[in-house]
């Protein structure tokens, strides 16, 4: 089992001098990744399917996992998920690449298609639009990315006749993030991962059998291999018995989601206590 730590850029750990500490102490406790979540805008005031109130704060995870890069030196750095349909995707992939390539190669792209509708109204992008738009932006980056001569034409975004380089020196891993059968879909037919969110231990039964079921009814090209299975549990610690558990349902990494209310100094000690009763045990 692989554990990651989650809201690397959110609350206390958007600042600068707490996430420098908590990143060096989970990379030397033997976490394997570290994530940044993504809220361009909240609404306010706070609507029931908002995760947070407006006035919490949250770095862009593309700067924050930037910063990290900088003062750590193996973990790798995932976005946990950035909401693809609101980001134009050629600023984006020059974005993940440079991050990439800053990295040395740690990222692990996260993506979703959203679900708080007042965030997208805010940014002039029509929620009905989100799943089509995620669909074609993730081939435009594709594009982008791989080919010598790069060209795309859809209904949101189309391009030819230019270069965007430095190209990653790899495929950055596509994690799909969500609880949907597009999202379901999206895994099975381009992600190396799923990532399934504040999930405990009978939903991620419910969910990796839906999963299965995509698994059947849509085709999974040869060379993506096994789909990697990433799943963050509900806030707070977490036992022994039930990472056990989860693997046993197949779940290859926990990413594990303190609490928002964390200070600087319980943070340091969920970090430690976890990594001395979870890692290298699973």
């Amino acid at each position: 089992m692989k554990f990651g730590l989650f809201s690397m850029n959110r609350v206390a750990c958007s600042y600068p001098v707490t996430a420098i500490k908590i990143a060096q102490l989970a990379e030397a406790a033997g976490f394997e990744s570290l994530w940044a979540a993504e809220h361009i805008v909240l609404p306010d005031p706070r609507v029931p399917s908002s995760p947070s109130d407006p006035q919490e704060r949250f770095l862009d995870p593309l700067v924050a996992l930037a910063f990290l890069a900088a003062h750590t030196k193996r973990v790798l750095l995932g976005t946990g998920v950035i909401v693809l349909p609101q980001h134009n995707p050629l600023i984006l992939a020059k974005g993940l690449a440079s991050l990439d390539e800053l990295s040395g190669g740690r990222l692990l792209f996260g993506v979703g298609a959203g679900y708080l509708e007042p965030e997208f109204r805010a940014l002039g992008v029509p929620f009905a639009e989100r799943g089509a738009r995620t669909d074609e932006y993730l081939a435009a980056m594709r594009s982008i990315w791989t080919q010598t001569q790069p060209a795309y034409h859809g209904r949101f975004v189309s391009f030819e006749h230019v270069q965007s380089y430095p190209q990653p020196q790899r495929m950055i891993p596509l994690i799909i993030g969500g609880e949907s059968v597009p999202a379901y879909r999206r895994a099975v037919e381009q992600g190396n991962g799923w990532y399934g969110f504040n999930l405990d231990l009978e939903v991620t039964a419910r969910e990796l059998n839906k999963l299965a079921e995509a698994g059947k009814r849509y085709e999974r090209p040869a060379e993506l291999g096994k789909l990697e299975i990433s799943v963050t549990p509900p806030p707070g610690a977490l036992t022994l018995e039930d990472a056990k558990r989860y693997a046993e349902l197949g779940v290859d990494r926990l990413i594990l989601l303190p609490r928002t209310s964390f200070s600087e100094a319980e943070l340091i000690e969920f970090v430690a206590q976890h990594g001395e009763r979870l890692l290298g045990r699973v």
